[in-house]
């Protein structure tokens, strides 16, 4: 039987008893310190410090104002980045207003960049030049339609069977590597001077582009993806439509881009065959009267829509591409 030492630290006998009266707090003194605490509540605006207030509201301006500066810098990077491009025409048109302003070159041979506005301003308040813009536009965007659309459709036939592409694909090279240009005097005889000589010509150059490179991007297409679709159940037009056009799209827009360019290019050239109407026929009808203002007006209204026409297709590429890695750069 175990005995419990008296020295033992559990003993009672060996704890300090505290005397009854210390355990009694004032009534006075307790309410006096209750209402010292309620006097600090930190509700109060004498519960903080002045110095650690003004410290506080110092750090939260300098943060507001660190992050307004943050902000401003970023909109002034995309601001410096959107110009940048614009640097070389800015600096050509100074050229331009130094060279003809100076008299180094005639002024009716090269007027200066105020008058050619003078006369876009002009043409514009009498409805000429909005009829003639019209008609070009019309004429480029059928023959683009067409063209565009037979380039399409060849192209992926051609990546799609192989008994097409053996079939097609020789003609359409040999057709390709011939200037189209070059059969200006044919069409004539051919389809006379109207409207459908100059939408030929722009169907054949537009069609060749978009076909090299729509079967291109059809080819390139990862022939694995292709299978695993395949197990996973998709069959022709979904599997076409699911996995490979969204394959081929970058391809594809790389001939968009370029038909774009050989669009503007040839209907520069089919509308200066014997026309009536049409950006082309301004500048065909200023030569005769040496107007070089409406020329070099002409000249800059088709860099315009090329421009206009390639930031449209940047556009839509980056919409339909938001997929790929390299569109997010």
């Amino acid at each position: 039987m175990r005995t419990t030492d008296a020295a033992s630290p559990i003993n009672p006998a060996n704890r300090d008893v505290e005397p009854l009266g210390t355990n009694i707090v004032d009534t006075d003194s307790a309410r006096s310190v209750g209402s010292t605490r309620h006097e600090q509540s930190p509700h109060t605006d004498r519960s903080i410090s002045p110095d650690v207030r003004g410290t506080a509201d110092t750090k939260r301006v300098s943060h507001l104002d660190g992050a307004d500066q943050r902000r401003g810098g970023r909109w002034g990077s995309k601001l410096a980045s959107a110009s940048v491009p614009w640097l070389l025409p800015l600096l050509f048109l100074a050229l331009w207003q130094w060279a003809a302003s100076s008299a180094i070159v005639s002024a009716q041979l090269l007027p200066t960049p105020m008058e050619v506005l003078s006369t876009l301003w002009e043409l514009t308040l009498n409805g000429i030049l909005a009829y003639h813009i019209g008609v070009s536009l019309q004429r480029a965007l059928i023959g683009f339609l067409i063209g565009g659309g037979i380039g399409f459709l060849f192209g992926v036939l051609s990546g799609r069977y192989l008994a097409f592409y053996r079939l097609f694909d020789t003609s359409i090279q040999m057709l390709r590597n011939i200037p189209h240009l070059a059969l200006v005097p044919l069409v004539i005889i051919w389809l006379g001077i109207d409207e459908g000589a100059k939408i030929f010509l722009v169907s054949l150059g537009v069609m060749f582009p978009i076909y090299v490179n729509t079967y291109h991007g059809i080819r390139s297409v990862d022939p694995g993806v292709v299978e695993m679709a395949k197990v996973y159940g998709l069959r022709s037009g979904s599997l076409f439509r699911h996995i490979i056009l969204p394959g081929a799209l970058p391809s594809i827009f790389v001939g968009l881009r370029y038909a774009l360019g050989v669009m503007w290019l040839t209907l520069i050239v089919a509308e200066t065959i014997a026309t009536d109407a049409g950006v082309g026929y301004l500048a065909l009808n200023a030569r005769e009267f040496m107007q070089t203002d409406i020329i070099i007006l002409s000249i800059m209204l088709y860099a315009a829509f090329g421009k206009a026409a390639d930031v449209i297709a940047k556009l839509l590429e980056r919409k339909l591409l938001r997929w790929n890695a390299e569109q997010r750069t």
